[in-house]
């Protein structure tokens, strides 16, 4: 009895200890960067550095950076929130700002942040809304939402367009120089020996006979054969033999079935691996596909193919979709959309964000795609 108590401790002990280092291995501190689009249709970029505790605990706190691309505005503020690990929420507000430019004058706002943490691959990103309200010295009675709202699209990434805060640098090493070094040895070079002096030799005295005067030899000269002249071939046999040959491949007018014969395989989907990032089962034979770039806005350009036909070369994404329209025909059951990443953008790898309406239904995909490997989605037409 004793004996298998102490195995249900044991185990329960050994539960609980995988529980604590998961949670605490799924993180969010780090530098997430991206943009956010306001209900009016501005666009502002926007950075978070944000640092959960320690001890695994969901408790978040940090900084936030809104600015715009001319620079004309800018505003740093203070932050705190919590990652709720179950849902995968992350739930984060501003709590003051305290850098601010702004050229154009006019308040400030401070803002709530309700955002979904995903991953695909290696790569995590941070999207959902915002709700602002203006900023006050004294007690706030605004409410969240009085200053506006929009979307948030934020993806980890490795370095700042600031600088980094203190709470995210690692501390230096400290380093004890090693006692008791012993100098180094000096070697001695050894001399080189003296180089011996090479002399000339003396002239040499042995006499040489006269040269000789040449003797001519007698030239031969050999008839030039005069080249085989040809005559002109008979007309009449040349047209008999030209009007045989064109009966003998006459071609054969018998009204066959055409072949049909698959598409080549561009060679840029033969050399890289092709990842199947999604299966989308819809019900309209006509499909609307819209890409995006997933986070920050890094340069990521991309070519699209179709069933194997290139459809977008070299398109750069942006906020803006690069916008395609896709027909689902009769004669294959399943079409293959293909991502090729043309660069990495300047943070590696190419990420994009795919919205696909088909009818009623919506679809988001996340792709992800380098210079090794395609990004791959399957689409499969259903009767509805």
């Amino acid at each position: 009895m004793t004996s298998r108590l102490f195995k249900i401790v044991l185990l329960l002990s050994l539960f609980t200890g995988f529980i604590a280092i998961d949670s605490i291995a799924q993180t969010v501190t780090g530098i997430w960067r991206g943009y956010f689009i306001a209900d009016d249709g501005s666009q502002y970029k926007l950075e978070f550095q944000v640092k959960q505790t320690s001890t695994g605990q969901v408790a978040v706190s940090g900084v936030s950076y809104s600015y715009a691309n001319d620079k004309r505005f800018y505003g740093k503020a203070t932050m705190t929130g919590n990652f709720m690990k179950a849902s995968q929420s992350f739930r984060i507000r501003e709590i003051k700002t305290v850098e601010v430019k702004n050229l154009s004058g006019g308040g400030t706002c401070i803002m709530n942040y309700n955002l979904t943490y995903s991953k695909s691959g290696k790569e995590e990103f941070l999207e959902g809304s915002y709700l602002g309200k203006p900023e006050t010295e004294k007690e706030n009675d605004y409410e969240w939402g009085d200053c506006g709202g929009g979307k948030v699209y934020l993806r980890k990434v490795p370095t700042s367009d600031f600088y980094i805060e203190p709470f995210l640098r690692t501390p230096a090493k400290k380093t004890t120089p090693p006692s008791n070094i012993n100098p180094p040895v000096v070697r001695k070079t050894a001399t080189p020996p003296p180089s011996s002096v090479k002399k000339d030799p003396p002239p040499s005295t042995v006499k040489k006979d006269p040269p000789s005067a040449p003797v001519k030899k007698e030239v031969v000269k050999t008839p030039v054969k005069q080249p085989p002249v040809k005559k002109p071939a008979d007309p009449v046999k040349t047209e008999i033999v030209r009007k045989a040959d064109s009966l003998a491949k006459a071609p054969d007018l018998t009204t066959r079935a055409p072949a049909k014969i698959p598409s080549a395989k561009p060679t840029v989907l033969r050399n890289r691996s092709n990842e199947l990032m999604k299966q989308l089962v819809v019900n309209t034979r006509r499909v609307e596909v819209k890409l995006y770039d997933n986070g920050e806005v890094d340069d990521d350009t991309i070519s699209v193919y179709f069933d194997r036909k290139l459809i977008q070369s070299i398109k750069r994404l942006s906020t803006a979709p690069v916008t395609i329209q896709l027909d689902l025909d009769d004669d294959n059951e399943d079409h293959e959309l293909v991502m090729v990443a043309e660069n990495l953008g300047r943070i590696p790898p190419n990420t994009s964000l795919m919205i696909v309406e088909a009818g009623e239904k919506t679809f988001q995909v996340r792709i992800t795609s380098n210079e090794q490997k395609n990004a791959v989605v399957r689409f499969r037409y259903e009767k509805p």
